[in-house]
């Protein structure tokens, strides 16, 4: 079973990531934001994040720049969410994985965390 890790700080959003997530067998962990991010990642060794960018005390682009200075943490896939369209995302976000727009529907964040976690597991090995 894969483990996903949900960084948002919007409790609603959370929720309902969790819902589909579980739903579909997925364990799944949560953070409110960067900084907590971060510090579930070295306990919880996900598969793969699911990453929001706009977040208090520390935001999606600054915990993925630290994810990227971290070794241990480097091969982990990350999909950024946000309500911003992907232009925005990728001229201040570099080295993720995949991109859903807020909102999602449950079949997109489905195949999403899917496909990357099948594109990750390819480039493991």
């Amino acid at each position: 079973m894969a483990t996903v890790l949900v960084v948002d700080d919007e409790f609603g959003i959370v929720d309902v990531l969790e819902t589909i997530l579980t739903d579909e067998g997925y364990r799944v962990v949560t953070a409110c934001n960067g900084k907590q991010g971060l510090m579930r990642l070295s306990a919880e060794k996900p598969n793969v994040i699911l990453l929001d960018f706009m977040m208090p005390i520390l935001g999606g682009a600054e915990m993925l720049r630290a994810m990227a200075a971290e070794p241990a943490y480097q091969r982990i896939p990350v999909i950024m969410i946000s309500s911003l369209g992907e232009d925005v995302i990728a001229e201040k976000c570099k080295g993720y994985a995949a991109f859903l727009h807020k909102p999602f529907r449950a079949a997109a964040v489905l195949s999403t965390v899917a496909r990357v976690l099948v594109s990750g597991a390819n480039a493991a090995a």
